[in-house]
């Protein structure tokens, strides 16, 4: 029956309960199979605004700040923020800073080498392994002729 409600409706449902029949709370929430704990839990939402403005002006002057510095920056200034509250708001104001990758550049100048001229001049090894239809697995050395393309 209340299989699919959010805890939110389920306690509106235990006052709607509650108010209209002469149970208590305790059976209310055993016939609507909340938990009680749920029941007497309530939701202690701050108002963050304020915070949420002053994390945004501190971003905006210093772009290249994450959420740790900028919750120096505001315990600085006397205000009480937790650090993981400071996080959230940073992540819900979309002021993470973002990562940019540093191409890979090669160290070095690669020297391309020669073409072989003949037959057993350079050789290229790998190793291999697949896997059967009955999961066996198997693993194999190749050894392949650059000049002829042959496997030995």
């Amino acid at each position: 029956m209340t299989e699919g409600l959010t805890p939110t409706r389920k306690r509106a449902l235990v006052r709607t309960v509650t108010a209209h029949f002469a149970i208590g709370v305790r059976r209310a929430c055993g016939l609507l199979r909340l938990n009680r704990a749920s029941w007497y839990d309530r939701q202690h939402g701050r108002d963050d605004t304020t915070i949420r403005l002053r994390l945004r002006e501190l971003a905006q002057a210093r772009p290249r700040v994450g959420y740790l510095r900028l919750h120096v920056l505001l315990r600085r200034e006397c205000w009480v923020v937790n650090r993981k509250r400071g996080h959230r708001i940073d992540r819900e104001e979309g002021l993470t800073v973002r990562l940019t990758r540093r191409r890979k550049r090669a160290s070095h100048l690669r020297v391309v080498p020669p073409r072989p001229s003949q037959v057993k001049e350079r050789w290229s090894m790998d190793c291999v392994a697949d896997t059967l239809l009955d999961g066996r697995r198997v693993r194999a050395l190749t050894v392949v002729d650059h000049w002829s393309r042959h496997s030995q």
